[in-house]
Order: C-alpha cells, then structure tokens, then sequence
C-alpha cells in the first residue's frame, strides 16, 4: 500500500571526512527520478573528475520500492551499502548520496571503507532539512461551463492545486489531489455525476 506522505530533504546538502590522508566528500540531492539522478551523478563526475571513486546510493518512490548502491571500484558492499544504510536510517527516500573519495596513499581496509562512506554519507545528511512531502495524484476534469461553480467549490474544499486548465466549449482542467483526500473526492465528484450533473472525469 502506498503510504498519504514521505520523508525526503528540502534542498542539497554536503560533508566530508578525511581518514588517513583519504578525503570523502559527500553531497545529498532531493531526487524524483532516475533521470534527475543521472543529470546529478554526471555533474560531480566532471567537477570532480580527478577523484578515484564516485560512490553513490538512492531511494525513489513513497513506498521506497526503487534504490541502488554503487561501489565503483570500492570492495563489493564497503561503499555504496553504507551510504544506503544512512538514507534509510532516516526514512528518507526520494534522495541520492553521492561520496566522492581522493585516496590518500594508505589502504583502509573494508572496515576502514565502511566507516569512512557511512561516515560521509552522515554528515550530508545531518546537513540536510528533512521534509515531509504529501503523495499526489492526478485527475482530469471536463465539465460544462454551468458547473463551475461545482468544481470551485470542491477544489477549494480539498485545497487542490491546478495544474492546467482549458475552457473550450467545456472545461478541461488537470488537478493535482494529495492521495489521503482522493477517495473522498472520487465520491463527490460521482455523487454529482449520478445526480445529473454535467461532469466527468479521468484518474492518472
């Protein structure tokens, strides 16, 4: 079941720790996609294209379905699990970590890595503002120009956000419902449908 909201970060935010000479800088993003990911990734890769790891977990989705851990190069599991650990830690989702590492001449061994990443990865997000994000849908409204009123009204009843809108011969809108609130709007909208109203409407 997904979940009415989520935690996730209001803004980006950065660390570091430094371990026998290795230097970890970390950066936390809020993310909605894997495209959004990939676009953050390949900017750090360039600013930092001298560094000897680019280390990185995410979680996606409100019910935290989708995530990866990367160890690039890293001893399997010593990187990217650790940075991972600390996004779910807080419950977070929606959010990547990258730990960019500068070796420094001294082996740390996979305990050492595991400490220094999960280290990293804290302070981004000890850095960070944690936010609680309302999960929304999507429904398409149409309706004829004598039921505005109608759709007014429930729009501000449900505090909904509009997305866009049309007036043609009918109205076309596209509104955005936080999903706690959807089903008692679905009823209302049907209530007046069965009642002779001029309304129909489509679920995303």
């Amino acid at each position: 079941m997904v979940p009415f909201s989520f935690l996730t970060i209001q803004s980006p935010s950065e660390g570091s720790y430094k371990e026998s000479g290795s230097k970890f800088l970390s950066f936390a993003y809020p993310v909605n996609s894997e495209g959004d990911i990939k676009i953050k990734i390949e900017e750090l890769k360039k600013k930092y294209f001298d560094a000897t790891h680019h280390c990185f977990a995410w979680v996606l989705g409100a019910d935290k379905s989708r995530f990866r851990a990367f160890d690039d190069g890293e001893p399997n599991h010593s990187a990217g699990d650790p940075i991972l650990g600390q996004i779910r830690s807080r419950n977070l989702t929606n959010v990547l970590v990258v730990v960019v590492r500068y070796y420094g001449g001294t082996k740390l061994g996979v305990g050492g890595l595991i400490h220094a990443y999960k280290t990293a990865a804290e302070e981004a997000l000890n850095n960070a503002i944690i936010i609680e994000t309302d999960v929304t849908e999507k429904i398409a409204i149409q309706y004829s120009y004598d039921e505005t009123s109608e759709v007014m009204r429930l729009i501000k009843e449900f505090d909904i956000k509009i997305l866009s809108e049309k007036y043609l011969e009918k109205s076309d809108l596209l509104i955005e419902v936080k999903l706690i609130s959807k089903e008692a709007l679905v009823k209302k909208f049907t209530l007046l449908i069965q009642t002779g109203h001029e309304i129909s409407f489509e679920e995303s």
